[in-house]
């Protein structure tokens, strides 16, 4: 590395990629990009079938947010989310996804597109640990987003402009 910057960075790629490695040995790989996450909705069919009322909605909000990691990839690679997630869904691959590198739809797992099974549990239980404390404490507290600033102000009123600058045009 030309400089300590890249140093640190190539050293935090290195550490990420070996952390990955070990939590794949740990417990598997998953197809990544979102796919698992997508496809792991069809195990909740059978309870939005039986359920009712809050624990429907429940069941829904869940639902709708197992897409949420495929919406974001597509929309970051300046694709349509909803026809990311549609031809996904249309095949019948358990495999087939959307490579944001490359913006094709392919076989993920030919591809190398993986997650470590670790790595999207947890993220999974964490959500679910997030959500549960959000609603037994019916309170959330979040940043307020900030409002886009103008990039420059007005001019001084009364001062005219820079114009010629009192003799020192040159």
């Amino acid at each position: 590395a030309a400089t300590e910057t890249e140093m640190k960075e190539k050293k935090a790629r290195v550490d990420d990629a070996l952390n990955a490695t070990r939590a794949a040995m740990a417990e598997g790989v998953v197809v990544g990009g979102g796919v698992a996450l997508l496809r792991a909705r069809d195990a909740l069919n059978p309870l939005m079938e039986k359920s009712s009322g809050d624990h429907s909605i429940g069941v829904q909000a869940v639902y709708d947010a197992l897409s949420a990691p495929l919406r974001q990839i597509s929309e970051n690679a300046g694709e349509e989310p909803s026809v990311v997630v549609a031809k996904v869904i249309e095949n019948d691959s358990d495999n087939f996804g959307y490579n944001a590198r490359n913006k094709q739809y392919v076989d993920l797992l030919d591809e190398g597109v993986i997650d470590p099974v670790k790595v999207t549990r947890n993220a999974l239980q964490s959500a679910g640990s997030i959500a549960g404390l959000v609603l037994t404490t019916e309170t959330l507290v979040a940043d307020e987003p900030k409002p886009d600033s103008p990039a420059g102000g007005p001019d001084m009123g009364g001062m005219g402009g820079m114009g010629g600058m009192g003799g020192m045009d040159f």
